[in-house]
């Protein structure tokens, strides 16, 4: 069997396919998020204590030989760690919020718009060039004390295989410091973030990705493992998303646009990021934002409902919910794609003592859906667009979405992103695996042409509602409750 490893923000699963991409069986366990005033940290033993007893139970549930294991993850944050890839301290994750005053100022002084048209990344608070200058001004005693500061999957993959030094890819290195022309690290960016003393920490690249061998825990012993690509593009080749303009969107955690490309436009608006992939000159258009099915998440948890009746209450109510309006920015760090505003906050117009939560849910699955439309067509979609992530198991959400963005969605169900992990594990190993049957989607929805121009007009007027909130959210005062979040948590 092939094992998928995938370490999400809030649950870490391992997935076991067939030769022919056949699912056969899934394991997960959640993980612990720590937020606080903006900031958002993880606990690294716990989300390598979790890899590991997830490999454990499936490796015990379906027991056929490991032919070998691709690891993915969740991609940005810092996870600081000593030459044996054990924490230095708390993984700082990529929904922190903490440096988005470091961020207001090169957002000032120009030096986010130099650092894009260097390396086509739109740095956010929880990226690692602001998080790394935080913890360098207010944390310094952990940077020394590390060996690397490197990223989710890269720390799990340093203590499965007990490699000797940290390593990580092009495709998590892409965010803020990698030339994409020359794939290594623009040491200009670095010294651009006062980070030039910290220059060390930065990992050395695997091109293509680093294996290894595992040592026992969790999969047998020898069993071979490669590193990467991190969450996002994983789930583009999980997906069969490859061919230029061709177009993936994640509806998780983080709700991601991406469109393959061949194209590289440093001159474009400052927005999302190129992710570099394995194969050279081509690459991924992300417009990766900060909220997808935790926006959803919220309202039903404040309004008691549970995620079995979504698909009921979206039939409930009509489009438009009723004049109820959800701009869903609900991240404590603002919203990095298809711009980025570190300080807008979520929004809800045209409530009243007669709105239902059936229309609160619908008015936030629309806003969600605006959002996702206004990525993709920031990335450059002109192909066909694939689907996945957590959001596409409530059907009647994937047809509000198809009519949303107005063309057909292939849906891709199961663990996506481990199925992409497999198969650049196999593609490093020279495994011959067939890439469209692993590939196929699980259904096509098409979109419901009267619906759909409904919601044209309703996306433009989106746009002017994001327009306004923007304009607040940039004269918005940086102090909140006494004390700046860009210093020491008191």
């Amino acid at each position: 069997m092939y094992v998928g490893i995938d370490v999400g923000t809030s649950v870490v699963k391992a997935a076991a396919f067939d030769s022919g991409g056949r699912q056969l069986a899934v394991e997960s366990r959640p993980v612990e998020l720590s937020l606080r005033d903006g900031f958002v940290e993880q606990d690294m033993d716990e989300v390598y204590g979790g890899v590991v007893d997830v490999l454990g139970r499936l490796t015990g549930r379906v027991p056929e030989p490991v032919e070998l294991a691709g690891l993915t993850g969740q991609g940005d944050g810092v996870w600081l760690v000593d030459g044996e890839g054990r924490p230095v301290r708390s993984a700082l994750s990529w929904m922190d919020g903490r440096a988005h005053e470091l961020l207001d100022q090169w957002l000032a002084d120009g030096t986010f718009e130099t650092v894009f048209r260097r390396t086509g990344g739109a740095m956010f608070p929880g990226s690692p060039g602001p998080l790394l200058a935080w913890l360098d001004r207010y944390d310094p005693k952990s940077l020394d004390a590390a060996a690397a500061a490197v990223y989710c999957k890269d720390m799990v993959f340093q203590r499965l295989t007990g490699a000797a030094r940290a390593t990580t890819d092009v495709s998590d290195a892409s965010m803020p410091f990698l030339d994409p022309r020359t794939r290594s690290y623009d040491n200009r960016v670095v010294e651009l973030l006062g980070l030039t003393r910290r220059r060390r920490l930065l990992p050395p690249i695997g091109d293509p990705i680093a294996t290894g061998e595992a040592r026992g825990e969790g999969l047998p012993s020898g069993t071979r493992l490669s590193n990467g690509p991190y969450d996002l593009p994983a789930c583009a080749l999980g997906a069969g998303v490859t061919s230029p303009g061709d177009g993936l969107l994640i509806v998780g955690t983080c709700l991601a646009a991406l469109v393959a490309t061949t194209e590289l436009d440093l001159g474009s608006e400052p927005a999302g990021l190129y992710i570099s992939t394995d194969r050279p000159g081509h690459r991924l258009r992300a417009m990766p934002a900060m909220v997808g099915t935790a926006a959803l998440d919220w309202v039903l948890s404040t309004t008691g409902v549970t995620h079995a009746e979504v698909n009921d209450l979206l039939a409930s109510t009509p489009p438009g919910a009723h004049g109820v309006r959800v701009l869903p920015y609900f991240a404590p760090s603002g919203e990095r794609a298809p711009f980025v505003e570190p300080h807008l906050r979520a929004e809800l117009g045209g409530v009243s003592l007669e709105t239902t939560r059936a229309d609160l849910v619908r008015a936030t699955c629309e806003g969600i859906g605006y959002a996702a439309r206004h990525c993709l067509e920031a990335a450059g979609l002109t192909g066909s667009l694939a689907v996945c992530g957590g959001g596409t198991r409530s059907p009647a959400w994937m047809q509000l979405l198809a009519d949303v963005l107005g063309r057909p969605l292939r849906v891709v169900e199961g663990e996506v992103g481990a199925r992409g992990a497999v198969l650049a594990a196999a593609e490093r190993y020279g495994v011959s695996l067939d890439a469209r049957v692993w590939t196929e989607p699980t259904m096509i929805v098409e979109p419901d042409p009267g619906r759909s121009a409904y919601y044209a007009k309703g996306f433009q007027e989106h746009l002017v509602r994001l327009d306004v909130a923007r304009g607040t959210a940039g004269r918005q005062l940086r102090f909140r409750g006494g004390w700046s979040r860009s210093s020491p948590r008191p």
